[in-house]
């Protein structure tokens, strides 16, 4: 019996997790807010402050921290190094003056109530850090992260990320004592030189050892594999960056830039999404939970004035310096509202300064409860805001767009294009001809490094998977294009882009004129026969070749598209055998293009003009 309550023992927390997710989220969205403020409502609600369903927060940190890395390698992965290279000047200059002002304003006003100078140093960096995790959520969800605003607040976000490291290796030089000599000069250089190779490993086996590894599991066609493998590599790098002493968080995103331009990217970040979305939730309702309302109460009154004087003061100074790097007011404005909380990484700066001896427990844990309440505040501040600013922003952001990175690749992903065979090997040529770079998918390997050696970007994705087709933009794409040569996949596609994807119009390839039928019937956009309009072109320049004059060669090959086309429509309607008359050369109707009244009153304008003068 001991051992079967041991082994049943995990499912009360979940449930609770669970349970409390899905009453709160809905809710706030109902009330137009963000999932984010649910999950942190519902973790104070489950928590040690709140009902007590889970006495100990610190249980589920470890796991839900891992919501943030899948985050922070699902946003590697759609970003290229080359954009990352042009968001540089974002990044080293907006991100910097962006710490050095608030930290130095933050730091000062700590100082001003009564904290050691130490203590107000680690409170100004605590603070001045913003939650990489709600902003991103954030962006997602509004599906800002490729407009000028969300790229530079990204770029704060990565500077943030990257300060981490050397402020860690910083507040052991500043405490005094027996503290600052727990580290002599020999081991930190060490750990510099254990992170520099850490992070060579990862970039060589991301360049040289990913895409082959990839490629020899998808041969095996095991969607489990895939999966795995996919959280084998996040996991992987975000383990060796802690064991060399960096952000868990940098070394999943250093493995999905890797990635990025990657034929497998899009079936990474399918494979990678749903443990994301549960354990960012996760990770939000642990910060919930964080929050001591006992601590709240008894110094309520401190806590009342700090949390708006520091969303209000982050909101001013990011504001004020996005001016400065060529924003606009307003969206200055919204990159400030999304970056005015503080950050996770306050959860890991205040103890290490606590354990060092820099601030006293009666300093930290006030910043500790502040941090935690901006997380809760702050998305209400930038959801208010975003209201606001809706109905005023429009064509004056189109100009900013030019040349940001991001705004390419939305322009490419107009089409999305599925099955790389001889069929859509042409379609994608067309397409290219006009400058339109279809985003292509194919799940054959072989295929996709055959492409590659022409230089063409054909991603690894199983098009029947709505995950995939989502990771591959099709809820942008303004036309899906159906190529593959399975009649029972290509069925299973159409059913979810009905569904799912109803601004995209269906492009789809038919097998035969049964085929055909039926894809009318499924109310497709546009489809054809893949060897009809070939046929036609034979047969026309066969009578050219018999002697027969190019004009009336063109005209009974247009004959003949009419005839087939008003076949098509009276077999869809009445069954096989509808239209037959209109076969050339068959002997059952003295007028083969004649069309019976109710049902030409059935065609659409398109097919009348197309019939003339037979259709009454």
């Amino acid at each position: 019996m001991a051992s079967t309550a041991s082994h049943v023992s995990f499912l009360p927390p979940i449930l609770t997790f669970c349970g409390a997710a899905v009453v709160a989220v809905p809710i706030f969205r109902l009330l137009g807010l963000s999932a984010v403020l649910g999950y942190l409502a519902a973790g104070v609600a489950i928590g040690p402050s709140g009902l007590s369903l889970v006495e100990d927060p610190q249980t589920i940190a470890t796991v839900a921290e891992l919501g943030v890395v899948l985050l922070l390698f699902i946003i590697g992965l759609e970003l290229k190094l080359s954009h990352l290279l042009e968001m540089k000047g974002d990044i080293f200059g907006l991100g910097f003056a962006q710490m050095a002002v608030t930290t130095l304003c933050l730091g000062a006003a700590a100082y001003a109530i009564g904290f050691s100078p130490k203590a107000s140093f680690v409170t100004g960096v605590a603070v001045a850090l913003s939650a990489t995790a709600i902003a991103l959520q954030m962006l997602g969800e509004r599906n800002d992260l490729q407009t000028p605003y969300g790229q530079r607040s990204f770029a704060i976000l990565l500077f943030q990320d990257l300060s981490v490291v050397p402020l860690l290796a910083i507040l052991p030089l500043l405490a005094s004592g027996a503290a600052a000599e727990h580290e002599s000069l020999t081991d930190r250089l060490l750990a510099v030189g254990e992170a520099l190779l850490g992070i060579t490993a990862v970039v060589l086996i991301g360049r040289y050892g990913l895409n082959p590894f990839f490629r020899i599991l998808a041969r095996s066609g095991a969607r489990e594999v895939m999966t795995a493998s996919a959280l084998l590599v996040v996991l992987g790098a975000a383990l060796l960056m802690q064991e060399v002493g960096l952000s868990m968080a940098m070394g999943a995103f250093l493995a999905g830039l890797l990635l990025a331009e990657s034929n497998f990217r899009h079936q990474l970040e399918a494979d990678i999404e749903p443990f994301r979305g549960m354990l960012l939730g996760l990770f939000f309702m642990s910060v919930g939970m964080s929050i001591d309302l006992a601590l709240v109460r008894d110094q309520w009154v401190l806590l009342a004035i700090a949390a708006p004087a520091v969303i209000l003061g982050k909101t001013l100074l990011i504001t004020v310096l996005s001016k400065l790097f060529g924003a606009s007011w307003r969206d200055g404005l919204r990159s400030g509202t999304l970056l005015c909380t503080a950050g996770e990484f306050a959860f890991v700066l205040l103890p290490v300064a606590m354990g060092l001896g820099l601030m006293s427990p009666a300093e930290a844990q006030p910043v500790t409860a502040l941090a935690a309440i901006t997380m809760l505040l702050g998305p209400l501040l930038s959801t208010f805001v975003e209201k606001m600013t809706a109905n005023r922003r429009g064509s004056e952001e189109d100009p900013d767009l030019q040349g940001l990175p991001g705004h390419e690749s939305e322009l490419e992903s107009r089409v999305l294009v599925i099955g790389f065979g001889r069929f859509g090997q042409i379609v994608n040529q067309v397409l290219l001809a006009q400058g339109i770079q279809a985003t292509v998918i194919d799940n054959d390997v072989e295929r996709i490094r055959d492409a590659g050696r022409f230089g063409l970007q054909v991603y690894y994705g199983d098009g029947t998977r709505l995950d995939v087709l989502r990771a591959a933009g099709a809820e942008k794409a303004e036309m899906i294009c159906i190529c593959i040569d399975n009649q029972e996949a290509m069925t299973k596609i159409i059913e979810i882009i009905h569904e799912n994807f109803q601004n995209a119009r269906s492009f789809v390839r038919a097998f035969d004129r049964i085929h055909a039928i039926e894809l009318m019937n499924r109310d497709v956009d546009y489809q054809i026969r893949e060897v009809f309009e070939s046929a036609i072109v034979f047969g026309r320049a066969a009578l050219e070749e018999l002697g027969t004059e190019p004009e009336a060669a063109a005209a009974a090959a247009n004959d003949v598209r009419k005839r087939d086309i008003a076949r098509l429509v009276l077999q869809k309607e009445v069954g096989t055998m509808g239209g037959a008359e209109l076969v050339v050369g068959a002997k059952i109707a003295p007028e083969p293009l004649t069309v019976p009244t109710g049902r030409a009153r059935a065609l659409s304008p398109e097919t009348r003009d197309i019939l003339g003068e037979g259709v009454s």
